[in-house]
């Protein structure tokens, strides 16, 4: 016996993974715009798998903008309108005044 090892016969090289896959191009590419996309939607939404998954707060947004704006333009119109009683009785006050001083 010697003092040397058995010496194993060496593998052959693997092959790539689609060395044998007829259209290998196209999978490549396509895997490669999946990819794209899995980065794109993870770098636009965070954490989150998709946007399908964020709640929807712009509706919510724009009728809570709607309804403060109605409530602004309903304070505004009873404003004017207290406004224009108030204007209306000094007129009819005014106007009284002016009766009594030329009633002889």
């Amino acid at each position: 016996m010697s003092d040397e090892q058995p010496t194993r016969p060496v593998p052959p090289p693997t092959p790539p993974a689609l060395a044998g896959t007829p259209n290998a191009e196209r999978y490549v590419l396509e895997a490669d715009a999946m990819r794209r996309r899995q980065l794109r939607s993870a770098l636009l939404h965070g954490s989150r798998r998709t946007w399908r998954e964020h709640p929807r707060t712009w509706p919510a947004v724009v009728i809570g903008l709607v309804v403060a704006a109605v409530i602004v333009a309903g304070l505004a119109v009873a404003q004017a309108l207290d406004k224009t009683v108030e204007n209306q009785e000094k007129q009819k006050r005014a106007q009284a005044a002016v009766a009594l001083v030329r009633a002889p």
